[in-house]
């Protein structure tokens, strides 16, 4: 299979019919290791099925090195004909909405999304467009004519229109892990600090987790939700299928005079082919963000060095300065690595260990994942609950 190079549409086929889990009793014990969007969300929701949840990571929610890790995510729904992802993501959406109500701390900015298109037409959004308008979500065409007088700083010259998703956006994301675990807690599970040493199998691992702080952890069922690393907890399994790249995001200083017009713009996707830049211009009071989705270069999640790539830094500034009027000089006001756990399609993975089903894997967030969080970990919780089907594109064979 030729890897995705973007994960803006996953691969949407799959030759696997879809499989099993085999389900645990409420009130088992449960061990979650990574508490990322995927680990935090998924012990949440188990916790409130009914389930005795530890949680268990080594550097803290949100941390830096994480794939959870920066201030802030793209919020969207479009994913070409990949109509799950789009499903998902609704529930996503107002799972984020519920939540952030429920604990009075804002982590969902509806500032829309809008998609920059060089072609009249464009799969990625245009094959969406059937499920917008089910889950009446319709987008708005923009000529470049309208781009321009909405948002003026836009330079659209080499444009042939936009797509504004009115009910996308952005979420902060260090704050938002922070911020499940901290309800975790609250709310009875346990959280761990340590990290657990790499076994040989996983039997090893299915007899208790050893722990960095010298014990062993023992639970009925253990979910490994824990990113980049998990290639390094599942070797044989793992390493072929989980890879970790450098992607670099950069925060830049906008003009005092255009500051107010800067911050209004929504999140935004560059379908230049290339690339694929995105950004937040608001962010949190960060600056004007950008970031490259295009792979970049292996990384080590652990001692790999969250500094500038001279060239890569240079093309993005050069693009925005071609998109953004009046940015092309502006200064550069701090940048972010984020390690992303590349699946080979684009897609999630899901499922027991082939060696013990009572040892999961959850992973290949793959750039995409984050958003899909609260959802993601509904999912998981009722899927273990009920021992149902798992959708095949998460499929552990591919």
């Amino acid at each position: 299979m030729k890897p995705n190079i973007n994960t803006f549409a996953p691969d949407a086929r799959s030759n696997d019919s879809h499989y099993k889990i085999a389900s645990l009793p409420k009130g088992s014990r449960i061990a979650i290791v990574g508490a990322g969007a995927f680990g935090g969300w998924s012990a949440l929701y188990l916790l409130r099925a009914g389930y005795k949840v530890t949680l268990i990571d080594t550097w803290g929610a949100g941390n830096s090195r994480s794939s959870s890790g920066d201030e802030t995510r793209v919020i969207r729904s479009t994913y070409g004909s990949n109509g799950f992802y789009f499903d998902l993501n609704v529930r996503a959406l107002e799972l984020w909405k519920e939540n952030q109500q429920r604990w009075g701390k804002k982590l969902f900015y509806n500032s829309g999304v809008i998609w920059f298109c060089y072609q009249e037409k464009n799969p990625i959004v245009d094959d969406s467009i059937p499920f917008a308008a089910k889950h009446k979500m319709d987008y708005e065409y923009l000529t470049t004519a309208e781009i321009e007088k909405r948002y003026s700083v836009i330079q659209t010259n080499d444009l042939h229109h936009a797509w504004l998703d009115p009910f996308g956006g952005y979420l902060k994301a260090r704050e938002s892990c922070q911020a499940v675990k901290e309800a975790f807690v609250a709310e009875g599970g346990m959280f761990i600090n340590a990290f657990v040493k790499p076994q040989h199998s996983a039997s090893d691992y299915a007899s208790g987790l050893l722990l960095s702080n010298g014990t062993i952890f023992q639970s009925d069922l253990q979910l490994f939700a824990c990113g980049s690393w998990l290639p390094e907890l599942f070797p044989s399994l793992l390493s072929a299928k989980i890879t970790c790249s450098k992607q670099e995001a950069y925060y830049f200083g906008v003009p005092k005079e255009k500051a107010a017009a800067f911050d209004q713009l929504p999140a935004w996707i560059d379908l230049d082919g290339n690339d694929f830049y995105y950004g937040i211009p608001g962010n949190a009071a960060r600056g004007f963000k950008i970031g490259v989705d295009k792979r970049g270069e292996a990384f080590d999640p652990t001692q790999g060095e969250h500094i500038i790539n001279p060239t890569v830094l240079t093309e993005a500034r050069k693009f925005i300065g071609h998109r953004f009027r009046s940015l092309g000089s502006s200064p550069l006001l701090e940048n972010r690595v984020c390690p992303y756990e590349n699946s080979p399609d684009g897609n999630f993975v899901f499922g027991s260990h082939p060696e013990n089903d009572r040892v999961l894997i959850l992973g290949g967030g793959s750039g995409h994942g984050f958003k899909h969080g609260p959802a993601l970990g509904e999912m998981v919780a009722n899927l273990i609950a009920t021992g149902g089907n798992i959708n095949s594109l998460f499929s552990l064979s591919k």
